[in-house]
Parts: C-alpha cells; sequence; structure tokens
C-alpha cells in the first residue's frame, strides 16, 4: 500500500520552498564587526593561517564536514539514465539524510558529462572543496572505474553508495543470519542476480567476510557469468564459474540469495531447493524478486528481507552511508577502506542483538523487535546506530593507519553524537517551521 499519492510527493518537493536543501550560514553577520571578520579584512586571517599550515583548513572552513554527493544521472534508482538533471531531487534527497541521520553537510553536484576520464578530472579538481566524495547512480562498469581512479588520486575518502552501501547493510544480516543457522560464511554457497555496481560489490563484500569466490554464481541479464562467455569485463569476470548453468539450478543446495534485478523472477519451487534456513535478500524495488508472503511460505525457515519498509529486514542504505562517512571525517581519514566497511557491518549486526527501545518500536507502529531471523539488522530509526556504527569505522581508520585527526577520547566522542544529530534536527524542524509561518 503506497504511504503517499503522486501529487503528494510532487507538493513536497515543491513547497513550502522548491527542492529539499538551503545552504545556511553558522556564523552571524548582523553588524560592522562581524561584517569585518566574516569577509574582508578579517577574513584574512584564516587565509593565512592556512596557507602556512593547510591541515587547518579543517578548524576554519567547513571542509571536514562537507561532503560532495557526485552523479551524472546515468542509473538513478530504478528510473535509469535520467539525466544529470532529472537525477537531482536523488542527490538532494540524499543531502537531507547525510544531514538528518549523522549531520553531515553536502552539496549536490550533477555533472553533464558521460565520459569516465573527464568525470573523474572534474571530481579531482574539486577536493579543495570537500571532506568526501560520495558518487552516486553512475552507471557500471563506468562507475568502477571511476570509484577506483579517484580513490588512487584523491586524498580524501571517495565512496560510491551503490556498490558499498548495500554491500554493509546486507553484509551485516548475513553475518547475523550465518549466526543464527549456524554456519560459517566461508561454507556459504552465494546466488547473487543482479551483476551491476552494487551486485558485484556486494559478491566482493561477502567474499572479505569469508565466502569463498568460486561459492558465488552471479546472473545478470544474459545468464550465469561463466568462462564461456566472452561479453564479460573484468569486473564480471572474476566471479565466472566454469560451467553454465540456470538460476533453478544455481538455487538447489544454495545458502543465500541476492535479488538486485527484477520483480518475479525467483519462484516458490527455487525457494524450496535451498539449504536449510537459507538467507533470501529481494531487494529488486518496489516489487522485490520474490514476495515475503511467498518466501515465507515455501520456507518458513528463511530469514527474508526486502528493500521496502512494510516487511522485515529492510535492506536500507540509510543504515551506512551517513555514517561511515561521519567516522571517516572526525578522524581526518584519507579513505574508506575495506577494513571500515567491514567494522561497520559488524557493528550493525552486533546492535541488532541487543534489547531494542521503546522508542524505535513507537516509529514503527508498536511491533516488537527481537533478534532472530525476522529482524537480523537494525530499524533505520535506531538512534543507536550512530553510537555503535560510527566509532567502529573511526577505530578502523586510525588502526589501518588511515586517519590524519585521530580521536584521543574514544568514550567522550560516543557520547556526543547522538546530542549533535538531534541538534542538527532541531534546527532542521525549526528551518521547516518558519517556513511555513511565512
Amino acid at each position: 500500500m503506497a504511504l503517499y499519492t503522486k501529487e503528494e510527493a510532487l507538493e513536497y518537493h515543491h513547497f513550502p520552498r522548491p527542492g529539499k536543501i538551503e545552504v545556511l550560514p553558522t556564523k552571524p553577520c548582523n553588524n560592522q564587526k562581524d561584517l569585518s571578520m566574516a569577509y574582508s579584512p578579517g577574513v584574512a586571517e584564516a587565509c593565512m593561517a592556512i596557507h602556512g599550515d593547510e591541515s587547518l583548513v579543517a578548524d576554519y572552513t567547513g571542509r571536514a564536514n562537507l561532503v560532495a554527493v557526485v552523479s551524472n544521472g546515468t542509473a538513478v534508482l530504478g528510473l535509469g539514465n535520467i539525466g544529470p538533471k532529472a537525477a537531482k531531487p536523488v542527490m538532494e534527497g540524499k543531502g537531507v539524510l547525510f544531514k538528518m541521520f549523522a549531520d553531515v553537510d553536502v552539496f549536490d553536484i550533477e555533472l553533464n558529462e558521460k565520459d569516465p576520464d573527464r568525470i573523474c578530472e572534474v571530481v579531482k579538481a574539486l577536493e579543495p572543496t570537500f571532506g568526501g566524495i560520495n558518487l552516486e547512480d553512475i552507471k557500471a562498469p563506468e562507475c568502477f572505474y571511476i570509484e577506483d581512479k579517484l580513490k588512487k588520486e584523491m586524498n580524501i575518502p571517495v565512496f560510491h553508495d551503490d556498490q558499498h552501501g548495500t554491500a554493509v547493510i546486507t553484509g551485516a544480516a548475513f553475518l547475523n543470519a550465518c549466526e543464527i543457522a549456524n554456519r560459517k560464511p566461508g561454507d556459504c554457497k552465494v546466488v547473487v542476480s543482479g551483476a551491476g555496481a552494487a551486485g558485484i560489490a556486494c559478491a566482493n563484500f561477502y567474499c572479505a567476510l569469508g565466502v569463498d569466490p568460486k561459492n558465488v554464481y552471479m546472473f545478470d541479464s544474459k545468464g550465469l557469468i561463466w568462462t564461456g562467455r566472452k561479453d564479460l569485463n573484468e569486473y564480471k569476470g572474476k566471479y565466472a564459474q566454469s560451467k553454465n548453468c540456470t538460476l533453478a539450478e544455481a538455487m538447489k543446495g544454495a545458502d543465500m540469495f541476492l535479488g538486485l534485478s527484477v520483480k518475479g523472477l525467483v519462484s516458490q519451487d527455487m525457494v524450496k531447493s535451498m539449504a536449510k534456513d537459507p538467507v533470501i535478500f529481494a531487494c529488486a524495488n518496489p516489487d522485490p524478486e520474490i514476495t515475503f508472503e511467498e518466501a515465507k511460505a515455501a520456507r518458513p525457515d528463511c530469514v527474508m528481507g526486502t528493500g521496502r519498509t512494510d516487511y522485515p529486514n529492510q535492506i536500507n542504505n540509510v543504515s551506512g552511508f551517513p555514517y561511515l562517512f561521519r567516522g571517516a571525517l572526525d578522524c581526518g581519514a584519507t579513505e574508506i577502506n575495506e577494513a571500515m566497511k567491514v567494522a561497520a557491518a559488524k557493528a550493525l549486526a552486533e546492535l541488532a542483538k541487543q534489547p531494542v527501545p521503546e522508542s524505535v518500536e513507537k516509529a514503527y507502529g508498536g511491533q516488537k523487535f527481537e533478534f532472530g531471523p525476522d529482524y537480523v539488522i537494525p530499524k533505520p530509526f535506531d538512534p543507536r546506530i550512530i553510537e555503535w556504527e560510527t566509532p567502529a569505522v573511526a577505530e578502523a581508520a586510525m588502526a589501518t593507519g588511515v586517519a590524519k585527526r585521530p580521536i584521543v577520547d574514544m568514550a567522550a566522542y560516543k557520547l556526543g553524537l547522538t546530542r549533535r544529530v538531534e541538534k542538527a534536527r532541531e534546527r532542521a524542524k525549526h528551518l521547516y517551521e518558519s517556513y511555513l509561518t511565512k
């Protein structure tokens, strides 16, 4: 059942002010002295301090809390190649989520450019402005090339959320599902339907968690990724099986199915053929590869997740990217590496085992949540996520030597995170209400 009408969605984006984000000053500018410090001549003091020591840009500007959300609109949600202007509502929306969940500031940047090298050239030139780069809705395989090149050439975190956000969230759920089924990731056979940015990144991440690449059966629109095909790029090729098979054949005895493809692709017979306590993450939106009801009817013992809010185990990237960037920015990380992503997934997995606060249950209509097959990942509106995931990310950054500004008092840092987000939400609420009174 839809939560809104088309008209309501358009009105939401149009009133009381077009768009979803606004840039506001953080310092007063009400009199002659304020003006002289905000701009000339007082601003020169900050300029010359940074000129003498560039690390001071984090102290005297907003760069250390500013992320660029960059897209060229070639793979927007499930809408496809709709162009950079049509992608802008999504990028603004990403800015809202960054701010409301982790108090990270965002400039959304939509590029009218499809050439990967040109995109890299433009984004690299923006490094003095930003503390991090979030690549978004850029089609595969170009997105892999762009991220890889920028990570090598830039000294700030570059993160393609379409790839790694889904990987971290499903990875956390996968770890807990393995625990429930009393098996190890290394023993699992994994079937992936969808060999785009998210599908390949998820497979890579599962392997980082212990899955054997030989046990990954990946399908694209042309069938199984296998060595007999001549149309495979380097990213798909690493998962090429030696023999061809159908999806139904691959599903026999599989421990996990990840769907990032199209609705109705998986039948109940396929689910019935899976291993004991199977994991099924059917993430095609808005309609999954198999519905929750169909999967549970076929295999009551399955751990089932979708991208939808109206069913258990929602796979939602908002539980990942804001907190990954928050931790990375706060310790001055030069990258978001594999260890930081693994730390994020393990923190989310562990949080799901903790008693759920009444406030979270209230946000979901009074539902009760307890660790088990229908609750293997925390709900996106769980306010504790920032307290668990963000410090884990920062600690991993420090442990792997990529943190330029290590956090000295981690206990105090953890205590301040929730309050920081609460204050950001209070400011946003006050601003929105001020529009309504005009």
